[in-house]
């Protein structure tokens, strides 16, 4: 029998593969790989959720009206510099196809999101990789790797998954060479768990620099990971082109509502954020003291550099009930959790390195 025709990039494409355990597994499984926040949805959400459910059998507002002009206000923009998504991965999608064209590249640092290689080969542009700086962006080397192809640069601040960030002045003088009719795309899905100090912040880069656009999230510091929306911050020109390209009503009426209800209860998501970050200094303080090397993670996580015994580290932890996120022959990216499930993965840590397998971890 004949096959349909596909695309060859299909044949060896790694596709999105969760920790395994987590779904379909054992009810048990502690999940730190995924970067969730550990809280449930506070009864403001749940009440919007529910309600929004008797309205599921007509389609969602495809411009997200007052979700944008909430963010609009939250971020003291007009309407036309905000595009709402089905999370900010769907909206980094969106650009790699806009960007798209014979010859075109992408060019990111990497280690970092193990999605932007996958998009790119989909979106048939091709990547071109700057190694890390040790576990930061080296912007210097990614600025003198820009030619007249690269049709978008990414930049993810805080890291995923090694957890560091970009100084502000790092990144203006980084941007400062960037030609501008280059895309800049800042991945900034764990800003409001950043408290380093000097830290750039894309909403006060967009003004001054046209080709830069801002990625954000409600996945993470909002608790929404479930309901799929983020949005983009950028230049009302840049803005209304990609505007033209969403796919129509891709945002349903339930993560719209919700991500409203969130917003006006950011102060005391703020506050888990908070909670969430004082977690992340007591586990990566336990760490350091046992030995372990980990990086100051600026996200909802925490980066284990164990380069070839990653693997062997995640499948440890896998055999223990806690699911982390394994990159072979790098390192191990752990969500903070919950006190319960983060003081597991220490107990796993510490049988670790006591083991004969752990002797050099």
């Amino acid at each position: 029998m004949t096959a349909p025709i596909l695309r060859a990039v299909l044949d060896d494409l790694p596709g999105y593969q969760p920790a395994a355990g987590l779904y379909g597994g054992a009810a048990t499984v502690r999940p730190l790989s995924a970067n969730e926040s550990p809280f449930a949805p506070l009864p403001g959400i749940r009440e919007v959720v529910t309600a929004a459910g008797a309205t599921i059998n007509r389609y969602p507002d495809p411009d997200c009206y007052e979700l944008t002009a909430a963010l609009a206000r939250v971020h003291d923009v007009d309407p036309g510099r905000v595009l709402v998504g089905g999370g900010s991965v769907a909206l980094l999608q969106l650009l790699l196809h806009a960007v798209a064209e014979p010859g075109a590249e992408v060019l990111y640092a990497w280690r970092s999101f193990e999605i932007y290689p996958v998009m790119a080969d989909l979106a048939g542009v091709t990547s071109v990789r700057v190694p890390l700086d040790g576990d930061d962006h080296d912007l210097a080397a990614m600025a003198a790797r820009i030619t007249a192809a690269t049709r978008m640069v990414i930049v993810c601040s805080p890291n995923n998954p090694t957890g560091t960030v970009v100084g502000d002045s790092e990144l203006r003088a980084f941007l400062d060479r960037v030609p501008p009719t280059c895309l800049v795309a800042l991945d900034e899905a764990y800003h409001e768990y950043v408290r380093a100090p000097g830290a750039a912040d894309g909403r006060a880069l967009c003004d001054a620099y046209p080709n830069v656009v801002v990625l954000r999230t409600f996945s993470k510091a909002y608790g929404l990971a479930g309901l799929r929306v983020g949005y983009l911050l950028g230049a009302p020109g840049v803005v209304d082109r990609l505007r033209r390209a969403t796919l129509p009503y891709s945002v349903n009426t339930v993560a719209q509502l919700a991500a409203l209800a969130a917003l006006g209860l950011a102060k005391e998501l703020l506050r888990r954020v908070d909670a969430t970050v004082a977690e992340r200094t007591r586990v990566r303080d336990a760490l350091l003291a046992a030995g372990w090397r980990v990086p100051d993670g600026q996200g909802n996580f925490l980066w284990l550099q164990l380069g070839e015994d990653a693997s062997a580290f995640g499948t440890w932890c896998a055999k223990r009930d806690i699911a982390v996120r394994a990159f072979a022959g790098d390192g191990v990216r752990v969500s903070i959790g919950s006190v319960e499930d983060d003081d597991a993965f220490l107990a796993a840590c510490a049988e670790w390195r006591s083991s004969t397998m752990g002797v050099d971890a």
